[in-house]
């Protein structure tokens, strides 16, 4: 089964090896990982999407993740409410009269074209990774020169409020 982990970390070198080494040791595969500075000077964010079918080896995972030194903090947010996206780029064989095709298809998808060429252009497509994966088979037929994708990054979402928590909040606004 596939868990999304995010980690908290100290923005500094040799971080993301030494635990990316951990995953290895402990014969992880890794489907997806990206990392990227936070709202917080010095402290990065790493969302990783491993394989784990026994939920033993996913808390060893979280404790051995925890032990680390750089490590702040570990989360299994599989299971929580989540905001989630991933982008890829794709450049897709074109010419002038497939363009109008192309950005047919890609326009459900809220896509966009960021790069015309007079053989290809290029796609930029974010959102869930079902969804880059079905306009990427859509775009297949076409010829997709050149494919990368970011990998997921997520965190779990904002508290909502109650219905009579707006309420009342709404009733002091006025």
């Amino acid at each position: 089964m596939k868990r999304i982990i995010t980690a908290t970390v100290q923005n500094r070198s040799g971080v993301l090896n030494r635990i990316t080494g951990l995953l290895q040791r402990r014969q992880f595969n890794i489907e997806s990982i990206s990392v990227g500075r936070s709202e917080t000077e010095g402290i990065s964010k790493m969302t990783f999407v491993v394989d784990i079918e026994d939920f033993n080896k996913l808390e060893q995972l979280t404790k051995q993740l925890n032990k680390q030194v750089d490590v702040l903090k570990v989360s299994d947010i599989t299971d929580k409410a989540i905001v989630a996206r991933e982008l890829a780029l794709i450049k897709v064989g074109s010419n002038p009269q497939q363009r109008a095709e192309i950005q047919g298809i890609i326009e459900p998808f809220r896509a966009d074209i960021i790069d015309v060429s007079k053989d290809s252009i290029t796609v930029q497509a974010t959102g869930k990774s079902e969804k880059i994966e079905a306009i990427i088979e859509l775009l297949k037929p076409y010829g997709i020169k050149e494919l990368a994708r970011t990998g997921l990054t997520a965190f779990q979402r904002g508290q909502q409020p109650q219905v009579s928590e707006f309420s009342s909040s709404y009733s002091l606004i006025q």
